[in-house]
């Protein structure tokens, strides 16, 4: 009994070892950020060449986290122009993608959402260069959104 307690407290150790969502931004601009699930978190402020980060998490309501990204304050309540890095955290598996709605508020300037040895995403001009933007990872890697790559 003693060694499936210590085989699953190793497992579960393991399985639960997951990276982070990170926004780093390098654009000249000021970004309002908000994690949203089943709820809509605090909003972040972000200035130039500072980052966000968040734990890779489940949301049990909506099964995904969409890190909203306005370049106006209070922009989410607004109709401001938004930028949506969205995850997915499935055990082992983080699926992401990139997305806008409302207009581009990036629009020119270089985009990209990268993992450690695994598929990149990049806008080169801001806007969705065609195709499917979903991506999958294994889930104990940082996610990185980069504005102004």
């Amino acid at each position: 009994m003693r060694f499936t307690i210590a085989a699953l407290a190793a497992l579960a150790t393991s399985v639960s070892a997951v990276g982070n969502a990170v926004v780093n931004n390098k654009c000249p601009q000021t970004i309002y950020l908000w994690s949203v699930g089943g709820s809509v978190g605090n909003m972040q402020t972000i200035g130039s060449g500072k980052q966000f980060s968040e734990p890779l998490h489940y949301d049990p309501k909506s099964g995904g986290i969409a890190l909203k990204m306005t370049k106006v304050n209070n922009g989410l309540y607004t109709g401001a122009p938004q930028q949506i890095f969205a995850y997915s955290l499935d055990g082992a598996q983080v699926w992401y993608d990139m997305s806008t709605v409302f207009g581009e508020p990036f629009n020119g300037q270089h985009l990209t959402v990268t993992a450690s040895g695994c598929p990149t995403i990049d806008w080169p001009n801001g806007s969705n260069p065609g195709g499917s933007q979903v991506k999958v990872c294994t889930s104990d890697h940082d996610v990185v959104f980069t504005a102004c790559a």
